[in-house]
């Protein structure tokens, strides 16, 4: 608030495709897909007709006592993507309102077996899974924590498997390593009351989009296995297709081994399109069948007014129906290889450090020594004198634009993003020379 004499907001009229249009009629490349939801640009041909089509039928109905065909065909089609693991879909309306069911679910599935002692949670160091009460408690980014600090419940934070932190001559899986041996000291210590660990799989993304090697999720599968602690996926930000594969859990298996699974997936963000508010939470069966009982304190209780409603599930199918029919996932694969390619230079950049990327996301870290006070906002400002719309998180400057991306558009969007950070910087571009070249970042993917 206190910036916006300095820094008005943006008057945006309209969207189309990868686009958007202030009232003035300039254009701005959206991209960081309006903080990552709409996957297809803005105003796709097909969610429209979708939408239209659903709004003609039927915009909602409680889902309490009733239900309805998107509502039915989502959830299936949700769990037909986990083999039928994970087989039940819990709606809501935002992410952090998907965290907060998660983290109810756990404890109190825990209670209803006869272990309420089960009622700790651990997070990773900068994570971030939301800005409501019970979603803060597992949150670890203090500019939206701390002033809330002495009304959270306490969770456990252990070491990030960033791999930016990587050691001289270390790789990003030993840094994972590294990661996973805090937790098991933790589990050890603590298993009987611990009911859940959640985390980013792939990406921490508020962090910065510090990213980590797969092995780190599969081995938090493999330490909850051992110690009987749920583990939660929050792919809100890293699932549909953001990370690579529809959900990043997925690349978790070993080459060549049966996929593995959390306990609970979050999803939200993607999952519409950029479209309406919706969430969901995927669980095993397992822990369903606990909840079910005629005593009602047993049950699962947690609702809203608009829970599962029709239109938001309707864009959802939509958003399926675009993957199924056009590949995008593999269509995706060429979109990173062209934009990886006209971004690779930007290695050899002095001012510059740890460019990464893992699937539709790409993020390349300013030096303190060239970032100058108030980097992010002055990059956003020149960023819009350069036709983009693009939000820094800090020194960490990243891409994660719609799922249109060409090559022509891809090698623009470098050119301006390049011309952006020369305007930007305190010192002009200078070459790395030769024997000064840093070797590729381990978190490349």
């Amino acid at each position: 608030m206190q910036r916006l004499t300095a820094v008005p907001p943006l008057p945006i009229a309209r969207g189309q495709g990868p686009w958007l249009y202030d009232t003035a009629g300039q254009r701005y490349f959206d991209a960081n897909s309006s903080w990552w939801v709409n996957l297809f640009g803005h105003a796709d041909a097909g969610i429209n007709a979708a939408l239209r089509a659903q709004l003609d039928t039927l915009p909602h109905v409680m889902l309490a006592g009733c239900t309805h065909a998107p509502a039915v065909e989502l959830a299936e089609r949700l769990s037909a993507l986990t083999g039928g693991v994970l087989g039940h879909a819990f709606y809501a309306s935002d992410g952090a309102s998907a965290v907060e069911i998660a983290l109810k679910m756990s404890f109190h599935a825990w209670r209803n077996q006869g272990r309420p002692a089960k009622r700790e949670f651990v997070c990773v160091e900068h994570g971030y899974h939301g800005e409501t009460l019970g979603a803060l408690a597992v949150t670890d980014v203090a500019v939206f924590r701390d002033a809330y600090d002495p009304l959270l419940m306490r969770a456990h934070r252990v070491r990030s498997p960033d791999a930016r932190q990587a050691r001289a001559g270390e790789t990003a899986a030993e840094v994972a390593a590294r990661a996973l041996e805090d937790v098991r000291r933790l589990f050890e210590d603590r298993h009987e009351h611990i009911a859940a660990f959640i985390v980013e799989p792939l990406v921490q993304c508020a962090a910065g989009m510090a990213m980590h090697d797969a092995t780190y999720v599969r081995g938090l599968r493999a330490l909850c296995d051992t110690y009987e602690i749920h583990l939660i996926a929050d792919e809100i930000a890293v699932g549909c297709g953001r990370s690579g594969s529809f959900f990043a859990f997925e690349q978790a298996a070993a080459n060549g081994e049966a996929p593995i699974w959390p306990d609970f997936i979050c999803l939200s963000k993607g999952i519409s399109g950029g479209y309406l508010p919706l969430s969901l939470v995927l669980s095993r069966d397992a822990i369903y069948r606990v909840f079910l009982d005629d005593e009602v304190a047993r049950g699962f209780l947690h609702s809203h007014s608009y829970t599962g409603n029709a239109l938001a599930c309707r864009a959802a199918l939509a958003v399926l129906d675009r993957f199924e029919q056009d590949d995008v996932l593999a269509g995706n694969r060429v979109r990173a290889a062209a934009l990886s390619t006209a971004l690779a230079p930007l290695a050899e950049d002095v001012r510059l450090e740890h460019l990464r990327q893992r699937g539709m996301i790409w993020a390349i870290d300013v030096r303190e020594a060239f970032a100058g006070e108030r980097f992010a906002e002055r990059f956003h400002l020149a960023g819009r004198r350069h036709e983009l719309l693009i939000r820094p998180i800090g020194r960490s400057v990243y891409l994660m634009p719609p799922y249109v991306v060409d090559d022509e558009l891809a090698h623009w969007l470098a050119e301006r993003l390049r011309a952006t950070l020369d305007a930007v910087l305190e010192t002009p571009t200078t070459p790395r020379s030769p024997d000064a070249a840093a070797a590729p970042d381990p978190a490349t993917a």
